[in-house]
């Protein structure tokens, strides 16, 4: 399985099946008001963790995807999700938006990809349907989304075997966000080298002590 990283919640994830060729997922494609580029809108499967975003990037080849936007069941090609919902919660005095948390389960390796998530905790039902997990994506830079020391907390509520941080701030990103080494501090971790892409395979995966993994964008 390869994982790829292009800032904020948008990651490709490409799952090889058990015969011959592979499944390419797309989570939350950026739009252009991100200032950061999107990737290409090719893929089997294209997630989105925010209903309010479905009509970025769609306006061609949409019926090429297996679209998911909301909670529920699918198996797509030997891959299969699970949507589950939770709230993304504006700091401020706003109406509350809606956000997925995913689990995506592939080459028997199982990902929580949380969104936007916004929750000062997951609560007992939501962990119990996510259950055990192999790498959790989770936001870590504030504002609208959990901040460090929030992340932490949920980490440890579900015990993952490696952890991806994503939706922080980085170079050319419009909006304000904490930085990644706000997160590292949190941990006690002083740096990171950083991946252009996760390669991993369900043997390879040590459930003794956790690792973080840092992707470039």
């Amino acid at each position: 399985m390869n994982i790829t990283w292009y800032g904020q919640t948008c990651f490709r994830i490409i799952a090889q099946k058990s015969r011959n060729g592979s499944v390419n997922l797309l989570i939350d494609p950026l739009g252009k008001e991100s200032g950061l580029r999107s990737p290409k809108l090719e893929a089997d499967i294209l997630l989105f963790t925010s209903p309010n975003d479905e009509r970025i990037g769609l306006s061609s080849g949409q019926e090429e995807h297996f679209l998911v936007t909301g909670p529920g069941e699918y198996d797509v090609k030997g891959v299969y999700i699970q949507g589950i919902a939770a709230q993304t919660q504006p700091r401020k005095e706003e109406i509350s938006k809606k956000n997925n948390i995913y689990t995506i389960e592939a080459e028997g390796i199982k990902i929580c990809h949380l969104g936007k998530f916004a929750q000062k905790e997951l609560t007992p039902d939501q962990l119990k349907i996510i259950n055990e997990v192999d790498i959790l994506m989770i936001p870590i830079g504030g504002g609208e989304v959990v901040d460090s020391a929030e992340a932490v907390k949920i980490m440890a509520q579900i015990e993952p075997k490696i952890i991806i941080p994503m939706y922080y701030r980085i170079p050319k990103l419009k909006i304000k966000l904490e930085t990644l080494d706000k997160f590292l501090k949190a941990l006690g971790v002083k740096t990171l080298e950083s991946l252009p892409k996760l390669s991993v395979k369900k043997e390879g995966l040590s459930a003794e002590i956790a690792k973080i993994i840092v992707l470039k964008p």
